[in-house]
């Protein structure tokens, strides 16, 4: 890291946020009650796959405190849910009623809703809710062939494509061609707070308003607003304290709408809290995939051509993302590393378990596994070392910025900045990869199974194209700055105050920061796709300096000085060349400027001013991981002993938020390395419903991490020279842990599936015994 900066950029401040939720002050959703409201209950499908014939709700209603039963008959005028980005004709029929009609698609699919006094007669009452159903042909696999979703569907909902040059000419002309088979399991977020969400209809005011949104509140009040049949100034969201996002959390599901349409028919709020069996069946999976890629290389181990078949299971339903995970892996698989020519062709697949969505690194946690996985295999097959072949394939430096004719979130991928090799010699430097792997050769002798392996990666962040915010300086000097980002857990508060404080001068605790309430500010991006720290910072940072040239231009004519000559110090406008001079501080700027002053002198009121930004493309921030690990091969247990995550995030705003980004999202890779999964049976049942079932990792199974924040590539497309990190601790720790669990096995290519359990480790060791020993 450089020296310490004098301004709040680049300090490792506190957070912000922090004092309410350490002591006991946090406003989770669970803690926000309205007078006489109902509370929720879902009935969900026991069936994975079912025609209903009927629903019986007579029992349910005759319960003594239920106010009202649903079904999907009851609620004709609500639609199925729309995607986030608009209509999209091909996945239109399969879009996700709120209330299943006809068919019951997964196990945990909203059947009915029950509407009761208190959520624990809620939950009686769902109980005695029945159905007559006949049981239907059931798929788990997505990569089984297609079967009918209804009578005229497929469950190919979809085919995604992209690409660029000749692939079949350059694997005519290639040195070596290899091709490999591996897969990602089905995990997911699993944030400690479950989702919740409270419907309240204010009659008076006409205003529908949902209270336990986040990520991107904005966003959702345009289709909540569209699928009600109402403008947006008459439904508003707000967003409380948030116990994890991960991607997971603030789409529209179906329990959102329900409390909405249940307030406004009712006129009494509703309230709904989602218990753990239903977060891990109901809530978004993500991430399983099964890719056949192959690569063309030359006798040097250059990349000449990639060709990469997948199948995305994306479950029941398109979620309100729609292809987006399939579009980005197609279009981020390339990753750090040259490539003559590509071809990538997904196969969007619905199966009858839970609907998939975004999680932390959506399609990069997944790419990031398969190229890496083939680049250790291509350097087996050549004889050559794992570093040798990736620093072959590099993109340089001076090649930046670097085009790629292939999209990701429908944004041409163009890299902005980035000294990849650069940043693996640091990461090489700090773990002693030379001296490592005498060590790890001697433990060999030894009897040991160790081993150590790398991953290299390139993010995306700052998804335009705009972003805005307001920032207000009052009559006391306390500044208020009102965004449309979402906080979830990131240091959002504390991001933008710091960028705002930099700006104006000013601590940056007197900094109040407004995020996640639609009736605050007409515009939003929330946050999600690491773009809250880019787009929403810089936005701030242009409103400050809005504020710090008017402030400057009234303070130069109350201190008879030009403005070039005055800088704001502590929150004091001062003379740069006359220390102790005569100052003035920002609120009595601002009492200058109330409407009814005379030295006001026809500027607009108040000490106030909305900023944007606006971007063409996003930011490409990049990095490695290294693992060295230790198999017990008698279990198949797998330890990891140290761990080293190198990040280059062009400039960081507060390095201590970058560095528990980083942590934190190592862990969540960690337990879809090793741990997490949702596994189902035959029958499409899930038998991953607590957390006995879906092990997540603890402080026990986390090793110490050595983290590396970079910033030698500022970004060159916004004013902060920033980059994103939410998703940077987890992008790659699936695809380290396997080449460094393959480095231990001595065989490489033997991992080929996440996450790499106990029980599938033991198999592979107990084949690669069986064909020593035959041969």
């Amino acid at each position: 890291m450089n020296d310490m900066p004098k301004g709040p950029i680049g300090r490792p401040l506190l957070r912000l946020e922090d004092p309410p939720l350490v002591t006991g002050r946090g406003r989770f959703v669970a803690d926000i009650s309205f007078p006489h409201q109902l509370h929720m209950r879902l009935v969900r499908s026991p069936h994975a796959h079912a025609r209903i014939n009927s629903i019986s709700i007579e029992a349910a209603l005759a319960l003594p405190g239920v106010f009202a039963v649903w079904t999907a008959r009851d609620i004709p005028e609500i639609g199925p849910i729309d995607f986030r980005e608009g209509k999209i004709e091909k996945l239109e029929p399969y879009r996700q009623p709120v209330l299943a009609i006809d068919r019951l698609r997964y196990i945990g699919e909203p059947v009915a809703a029950i509407f009761a006094s208190d959520a624990y007669i809620a939950e009686d009452a769902a109980d005695l809710v029945t159905m007559d159903v006949e049981d239907l042909p059931v798929i788990t696999r997505a990569d089984d062939p297609p079967g009918a979703f209804d009578d005229h569907l497929s469950t190919e909902a979809a085919v995604v494509r992209q690409g660029f040059g000749d692939t079949t000419k350059a694997f005519q002309e290639a040195h070596a061609i290899v091709e490999i088979d591996v897969s990602i399991g089905r995990h997911s977020g699993v944030p400690l707070e479950t989702r919740g969400a409270i419907g309240r209809y204010d009659a008076a005011r006409d205003v529908l308003e949902l209270h336990g949104a986040g990520k991107v509140p904005h966003k959702n009040r345009e289709s909540l607003a569209k699928l009600f049949g109402r403008s947006t100034a008459a439904l508003h969201l707000f967003e409380p304290h948030v116990g994890g996002g991960f991607g997971v959390r603030g789409e529209i599901y179906p329990e959102d709408i329900l409390v909405l349409a249940a307030a406004l028919r009712f006129e009494r709020p509703v309230k709904w809290i989602e218990d753990r069996r239903e977060n891990l069946i109901a809530c978004n999976h993500s991430r399983q995939q099964r890719h056949k890629i192959r690569a063309a290389v030359d006798a040097d181990g250059a990349l000449l051509a990639i060709e990469n078949e997948f199948w995305h299971d994306q479950g029941a339903y398109p979620r309100t993302h729609a292809l987006r995970v399939a579009e980005t892996t197609c279009g981020i698989l390339p990753g750090p590393y040259h490539l003559g020519a590509y071809k990538a062709l997904g196969h969007y697949r619905l199966t009858n378990k839970t609907p998939a969505a975004t999680y932390r690194a959506p399609g990069r946690y997944e790419t990031n596994f398969v190229r890496e996985r083939l680049l250790d295999v291509i350097a087996a097959r050549l004889g050559k070392s794992r570093i040798d072949v990736r620093r072959r394939n590099l993109i340089r430096a001076d090649e930046m910025p670097y085009a790629r004719p292939l999209s990701v979130l429908e944004d041409e991928v163009s890299y902005d900045s980035g000294d990849y090799a650069g940043l693996l010699d640091k990461t090489l430097a700090l773990i002693g990869w030379d001296e490592l792997q005498v060590e790890l050769a001697e433990r060999r002798a030894k009897g040991e199974c160790v081993g150590a392996g790398l991953a290299l990666f390139v993010e995306k962040s700052g998804l335009g194209p705009s972003d805005g915010a307001k920032v207000n300086v009052d009559t006391t000097g306390a500044i208020e700055v009102i965004t449309g980002g979402a906080s979830v857990g990131q240091g959002f508060e504390t991001v933008m105050a710091q960028v705002c404080a930099e700006t104006l001068g000013t601590d940056y605790r007197r900094i109040r920061v407004v995020h996640g309430r639609t009736d605050r500010i007409e515009y939003g991006i929330g946050a999600h796709a690491s773009r809250a720290t880019v787009m929403t910072a810089n936005a701030v940072h242009a409103a400050a300096l809005k504020v710090r040239d008017k402030a400057l231009a009234v303070a130069g004519e109350l201190l008879q000085a030009g403005p070039a000559s005055l800088d704001i110090v502590d929150g004091q406008v001062v003379q740069r060349e006359r220390p102790g001079g005569p100052s003035i501080a920002l609120g009595m700027i601002a009492h200058h400027l109330r409407p009814s002053s005379p030295t006001r002198r026809g500027r607009d009121p108040g000490l106030a001013a909305e900023g944007w930004f606006d971007t063409e493309h996003q930011t490409y921030p990049y990095g490695n991981q290294l693992a060295v690990v230790k198999i017990d091969r008698d279990t198949g247990g797998v330890t990891v002993e140290r761990y080293v995550i190198a990040y280059d995030i062009g400039r960081a705003i507060n390095p201590l938020l970058v560095r528990g980004q980083i942590l934190g999202g190592f862990v969540q890779g960690l337990g879809g390395a090793l741990y997490e999964e949702f596994l189902y049976d035959d029958r499409g049942e899930p038998l991953s419903v607590t957390f006995a079932d879906y092990l997540i990792p603890t402080l026990h199974e986390t090793p110490q991490v050595d983290v590396i924040i970079s910033e030698d590539a500022p970004s060159t497309r916004n004013p902060l020279g920033i980059k994103g990190a939410g998703e940077s601790g987890i992008a790659a720790v699936g695809a380290a842990i396997a080449s460094a669990v393959d480095d231990a096995l001595g065989v490489p290519g033997s991992i080929t599936s996440l996450p790499i359990t106990p029980q599938r480790l033991k198999r592979i060791i107990q084949n690669l015994d069986a064909r020593s020993v035959s041969s």
